[in-house]
C-alpha cells in the first residue's frame, strides 16, 4: 500500500494519527493514489460492518476501523470503492468521507459538534425573509412556513422572523428546544450527517426535517435554495455557479442518504 493511500486509509498498528477532520474530508490531495485492490467488500462482526479491500479490513485516516452501523450503508461505501478506476478519488466518495468524519472527527467530540450545530438555532436561514419583490416573498413563505410549523409541533420551537439581514433574537425557549433536539443525537453517524446537511443549507430546521424524515432530500434542497432559484429566473443561469451548486447538491444528497440508514 502506498504512503499516500495509508494517509487516509490507515494501517493497523500505526502510531501516527493525522488530523482526523482534515484527513476525513480528503478533498485536496494533489496526487491521487493508485487503485491497489481488486474488490471491495463487507465483513460482518459484533460491532458492525467493516469495509474490506481484497478481504483486508480497511481503516479510516486516523487508523480506526472503517466500520459502518448497517449493512446497507456498508455496501454503499463498498460500492464507492468498487467504482474507483485507476486512481482513488475521495471527491467521488462522499459516503466514505462522511463515514470517516463520523468515526474520526465526530465520535470523539460529540459535544463540540453539537455546540457548533446549536449556533444555527439563532441564525437559521428560514427566519430571514425578503421584504420584496412579492414573488420572492411568496416563494419563501411557501417553502419555509411549513418547516416552521413542523418545528413548532415537533420541538415546541417558535421562530421569530426578520425582514432582510437585520439580526433577530430568538426566544430562549426556542433556542433551548432546538439545542435539545441536537444534543439528543448521540449517534456520531447521524450527527455527522446532520452537520453536513446544516452547513450545506444554512438551516438547522431544514436539516432536522431531513434527519427525522419529515422532508425528502429534493424538497429540502429546493426549500434551502429558494433565493438562488429566484435569482436564476430573474437574471438567467450562470454555468459556473450552476456547476458549483450541483456539486454541493451531490454532497447534500449523499448526507441525506447517509442519515437515511440511521433512522
Amino acid at each position: 500500500m502506498s504512503d499516500e493511500t495509508t494517509d487516509w486509509l490507515g494501517r493497523p498498528g500505526a502510531d501516527e494519527k493525522p488530523d482526523p477532520m482534515r484527513a476525513a474530508r480528503g478533498h485536496a490531495k494533489p496526487a491521487l493514489p493508485q487503485r491497489f485492490y481488486k474488490q471491495a467488500g463487507v465483513s460482518e462482526g459484533p460491532e458492525g460492518f467493516r469495509l474490506t479491500l481484497d478481504g483486508r479490513p480497511a481503516n479510516t485516516p486516523a487508523r480506526n476501523p472503517l466500520r459502518l452501523p448497517t449493512r446497507a450503508l456498508a455496501e454503499k461505501v463498498a460500492a464507492e470503492w468498487d467504482a474507483q478506476e485507476t486512481q482513488i478519488d475521495p471527491a467521488r466518495m462522499p459516503l466514505t468521507r462522511l463515514a470517516n468524519t463520523a468515526i474520526d472527527g465526530v465520535a470523539p467530540r460529540l459535544d463540540a459538534v453539537a455546540a457548533d450545530l446549536c449556533a444555527y438555532a439563532v441564525t437559521d436561514l428560514v427566519a430571514y425573509r425578503a421584504g420584496e419583490p412579492d414573488r420572492l416573498v411568496a416563494a419563501q413563505g411557501a417553502a419555509w412556513d411549513p418547516v416552521l410549523a413542523w418545528a413548532r409541533e415537533a420541538f415546541g420551537a417558535r421562530v421569530i422572523l426578520s425582514e432582510g439581514v437585520m439580526h433577530v433574537e430568538q426566544p430562549p425557549d426556542t433556542v433551548r428546544a432546538l439545542a435539545a433536539a441536537v444534543t439528543a443525537e448521540t449517534d456520531p453517524f447521524r450527527l455527522a450527517g446532520l452537520h453536513t446537511l446544516t452547513t450545506l443549507t444554512g438551516s438547522l430546521l431544514i436539516a432536522l426535517a431531513v434527519l427525522r424524515g419529515h422532508l425528502r432530500p429534493a424538497q429540502a434542497w429546493a426549500a434551502a435554495h429558494v433565493d438562488e432559484a429566484y435569482q436564476a429566473e430573474v437574471w438567467g443561469r450562470d454555468a459556473e455557479a450552476e456547476a458549483r451548486l450541483e456539486a454541493r447538491r451531490a454532497e447534500f444528497e449523499a448526507a441525506a442518504d447517509f442519515v437515511e440508514g440511521r433512522r
